[in-house]
């Protein structure tokens, strides 16, 4: 799922004509089912957006009622149970989203870790729901234009990740219409981007892209990646999550990071009632304290 992959956000879907029979029974069996495969607590609101999204794979599979779908979901089905899982999750990003993050990062956070990771010249970003790769690119370019100064020869890696396959699929192609990169500057837009044939879309440079890594990743489920990690963008994810939910994968976040590194979560999203071992030190950016 923003930097910035959503769950159900409101929005865009408008409502289709009810070919197919949506019961009350069956939303509450894709609540049940979105909160186990996915953590995602979905309110009453997001019916009609859940009807929506899922009626266009009744379609896809010529299947004539929602609980024929919802037994093959609940069967076992692995293709459509990720299908299911791209359905639910909606991915409202940009680049340079919250810019003050980015800014933070280049004025503030690389400084100190270049100071701090000095003897192992070594620095690691995870960037956990990162949608179509807008933001896990934007925190490259901050890197590799830093890198230019004080990080040459480091070994400086960001891991990006999110559930859903066909987002990850479209960040590793890393070509983007022009209109999405209205917040990249010239010099900037020129060096990590080329245009294409069309003059409308741009491709991300090479360099850009061996900057990052795209998995896939269940925020509930196993993570194989073992940290730690100096600085986790988890933002604008875990406010879809029930609270104690957050508390256990925020624990888990904890757990991947020492005293010292940071968690930058969306600009809606605090550590209340969640967690006590960070500490509040700038616009939703925590530092971890213990």
């Amino acid at each position: 799922m923003a930097g910035d992959s959503t769950a159900m956000a409101d929005g865009a879907d408008s409502p289709p004509s009810r070919e197919y029979e949506f019961s009350d029974h069956d939303f509450q069996r894709v609540r049940r089912m979105v909160h186990e495969q996915i953590g995602i607590a979905l309110s009453d609101s997001k019916r009609q957006l859940v009807y929506a999204r899922l009626s266009r794979r009744l379609r896809a599979l010529q299947l004539r009622e929602f609980d024929t779908y919802l037994q093959r979901v609940e069967g076992g089905d692995a293709e459509e149970l990720q299908h299911f899982r791209n359905a639910i999750t909606t991915n409202l990003t940009s680049f340079f989203r919250e810019n003050h993050h980015f800014t933070f990062l280049a004025e503030s956070l690389l400084p100190h870790l270049a100071f701090q990771n000095r003897s192992t010249r070594r620095i690691r970003i995870w960037s956990a729901g990162c949608s179509t790769g807008e933001e896990p690119y934007s925190i490259a370019m901050v890197l590799l234009d830093y890198a230019g100064h004080l990080l040459r020869n480091w070994d400086v890696r960001i891991l990006a990740t999110d559930i859903d396959t066909n987002v990850l699929e479209h960040a590793r192609r890393g070509i983007y219409s022009s209109d999405r990169l209205e917040k990249i500057g010239g010099a900037r837009l020129t060096r990590w981007f080329e245009r294409g044939p069309d003059t409308e879309h741009y491709s991300v440079r090479e360099e850009l892209k061996q900057a990052v890594t795209f998995n896939d990743l269940n925020l509930i489920g196993e993570w194989p990646m073992k940290g730690p990690f100096d600085v986790i963008f988890c933002r604008n994810v875990v406010i879809y999550f029930d609270r104690e939910t957050q508390r256990q994968i925020v624990s888990r976040m904890e757990a991947l990071q020492r005293p010292g590194d940071y968690l930058i979560l969306g600009h809606s999203e605090s550590l209340l009632d969640v967690s006590t071992r960070y500490r509040l030190v700038g616009n939703t950016v925590h530092r971890r304290s213990s």
